[in-house]
């Protein structure tokens, strides 16, 4: 029974039937131009004085009503009306204005069947609760004399005592009138206010295009600055650990740290500069193989690691994309090496040019890891995308007692 009681007369159903009157309301306008067809045609002179021609008045309008929802915000508007009175979930409704035909018929069939609909719940509110409150309160006027202009048979002793029930039952038939057009309503929004095809699609890719920006943001991020972090804390800690017995190496490793660090807000600046203003004019440039890796591997060695480097290839002859995205790959690979190889281990770079394919491996003996953290692994699966991105493929794992990172992308790949 409460169940029933919030179907009828619940938040929803009110809000449902707010919805259905202020369709009533948009629909009188129209009834006063039907009224103004009907009445010359039937030769009536008061059409509001007739219950049929006040119907044939609202039937002419509703046709008027269909060609005015084609006006570019009645989609929009009737959307957000939706939303929040029928319960009607955002992503099911499309806010933009009505541009293709489909657009527009479904549009003006969801215009017409609000009017519609609307106008019937709203005369039905205004004229049921009037009567019902007579029925109800019938009993007692009839204990008084007066029989309020209503039909003989409520002379009756047992008219009178029923009543106050055929009252309530107008009532709760009213309310279940609304509460059926209100759903009815809120099932058909989404097929008549929905996105289209073109619609979905269209959202769909500025997702992916959001979604791509924000994992290009996020490995960059990630290479940049996670790179820095592990380098600044393996030169910190190698030179707190020689502080009394190498100075020279302490200071090397300060150097460094701070060569680092104003590289890393650099490229900060310009990841952020990206994610404000699109690619933002006046930020540093990203660095590239040809032009930073001298510098990388500078740094590097300043905390200790032992770097063999083996580039059998001039890093200036690769194309700028390539080389862009080859830095952050040897990048991440020795910053890998740096977080899991342990102190003052050989690491081996070899860089060459294969079958119009550049290839990056980055070799090291399995360590501890050094400052690891849960959730981390982040770094080998943003080199995977960059090389899938780029048409090439990854590989990283364990070979004979060696931890083996991969990589291998063509030179000649299309858009580069």
């Amino acid at each position: 029974m409460r169940a029933f009681a919030r179907l009828l007369f619940g938040r929803r159903a009110r809000r449902r039937w707010i919805h259905l009157i202020l369709g009533g309301a948009l629909a009188m306008p129209y009834v006063f131009a039907g009224e103004v067809v009907i009445g010359p045609a039937t030769g009536a002179t008061n059409v509001f004085g007739s219950f049929p021609l006040q119907l044939a008045a609202f039937a002419a309008g509703l046709p008027l009503a269909a060609v005015t929802s084609l006006f570019p915000l009645t989609r929009p508007l009737e959307a957000g009306v939706v939303r929040w009175l029928c319960g009607v979930d955002a992503d099911r409704l499309a806010y933009g204005p009505a541009r293709t035909r489909g657009e527009k018929g479904r549009t003006a069939a969801w215009f017409t069947l609000h009017l519609g609909c609307g106008g019937i719940i709203a005369g039905m509110s205004l004229a049921v609760p009037p009567f019902a409150v007579v029925l109800i309160v019938l009993p007692f006027a009839g204990l008084w004399g007066s029989r309020l202009g209503l039909p003989e048979v409520f002379g009756h002793a047992w008219a009178l005592a029923l009543a106050p029930v055929v009252g309530v039952a107008c009532l709760v038939a009213l309310a279940a009138c609304a509460a059926g057009c209100g759903a009815l309503l809120a099932r058909w929004a989404p097929a008549l206010l929905g996105p289209s095809p073109e619609d979905r699609l269209a959202a769909a890719e500025a997702r992916a295009a959001d979604l791509a920006v924000r994992n290009r943001l996020a490995r960059e991020l990630h290479d940049s600055v996670g790179h820095a972090l592990s380098a600044v804390t393996l030169q910190a800690s190698a030179a707190r650990r020689v502080l009394d017995s190498d100075p020279e190496f302490v200071r090397e490793a300060l150097a460094a740290i701070e060569d680092t660090t104003r590289r890393t807000v650099g490229e900060l600046d310009a990841v952020l500069g990206v994610l404000r203003d699109g690619d933002a004019p006046g930020t540093a440039p990203a660095p590239t193989l040809a032009a930073d890796l001298d510098g990388l591997l500078r740094r590097t060695r300043a905390g200790g690691l032992q770097v063999t480097a083996d580039i059998r290839t001039s890093p200036q002859a690769l194309p700028p994309r390539l080389s862009r995205e080859a830095y952050r790959i040897v990048q991440e690979g020795l910053s890998n090496a740096l977080k899991h190889a342990g102190d003052r281990v050989s690491v081996a770079l070899r860089i060459e040019v294969a079958d119009q394919h550049l290839e990056i491996t980055v070799d090291n003996p399995l360590g501890t890891a050094i400052g690891s953290r849960p959730g981390g692994g982040h770094g080998l699966r943003g080199i995977a995308d960059r090389a899938r991105l780029l048409g090439g493929t990854a590989e990283a794992g364990a070979v004979e007692g060696t931890w083996r990172l991969r990589v291998r992308l063509p030179v000649t790949h299309p858009g580069r």
